[in-house]
């Protein structure tokens, strides 16, 4: 499995069999400087955590130009296909859908869900967190939230060994009560920072992420630049 992190809360992640591209907020994106068409080249799936701006992102048109199937809760589902996207697979809270190559799970997170792309606000659900299982991997994407003692459930039922964690915080956890998570309800081998950086109004960095989580090793990617689990 390959992973690669494209800044905010964006990733590529390259499976056996199927390419799966997680909130990609590119071309808006203030930190990632790639091409929109080259690292979204041979996207199959595309999933959303919910329906903050720079989270759909360039979704509809990574959709569009790759024929790829979007995972996400019924109401992003039904906006995004008024918007030209044609296979769509729904789900909500404890669902699971299997899409061959992998399966994703949709879990609570603690945050909002509404677009502001067409002038009125658009309630678009609720926010959800990700279990995505493929490759002998279990990643829980924790999408943007604060802690809540049910990750202990998620825990117990999933087993994640990666675990993607906003840190940015005044929208999400700040780095020291991310760090409480992962440490409290977690045994993941591999955690990568999220959601930071982007704005000037959320941390830059991931050094107080890093520093909480001593002796624990944190992996903070370069953007564009993928490493194998």
């Amino acid at each position: 499995m390959k992973i690669t992190w494209l800044g905010h809360s964006a990733f590529r992640i390259d499976f056996s069999g199927a390419v799966l591209m997680i909130d990609p907020f590119l071309s808006g994106s203030p930190t990632f400087n790639g091409d929109v068409g080259e690292v979204s080249r041979g996207c199959t799936h595309i999933a959303l955590t919910h329906g903050h701006d720079d989270h759909i992102g360039d979704t509809v048109e990574i959709a569009k130009a790759n024929g790829a199937t979007l995972i996400a809760c019924f109401e992003i589902c039904n906006h995004l296909a008024a918007r030209g996207v044609e296979k769509y697979e729904p789900g909500n809270t404890g669902g699971t859908i299997d899409l061959g190559a992998f399966t994703v799970t949709f879990v609570q997170a603690l945050h909002s869900s509404a677009s502001l792309a067409d002038g009125p606000i658009t309630y678009l659900g609720n926010p959800l967190g990700l279990v995505i299982k493929a490759d002998g991997h279990t990643i829980y994407d924790m999408a943007d939230t604060d802690i809540f003692s049910d990750m202990a459930l998620i825990d117990e039922i999933h087993q994640p060994d990666i675990g993607f964690v906003p840190i940015g915080d005044r929208f999400t956890m700040g780095g020291d009560v991310a760090a409480l998570a992962c440490k409290k309800y977690f045994e993941f081998r591999t955690v990568v920072p999220i959601h930071y950086g982007t704005f000037p109004i959320i941390d830059q960095t991931a050094d107080k992420f890093v520093a909480a989580m001593k002796p624990a090793k944190v992996t903070v990617p370069e953007i564009g630049v993928g490493f194998e689990v």
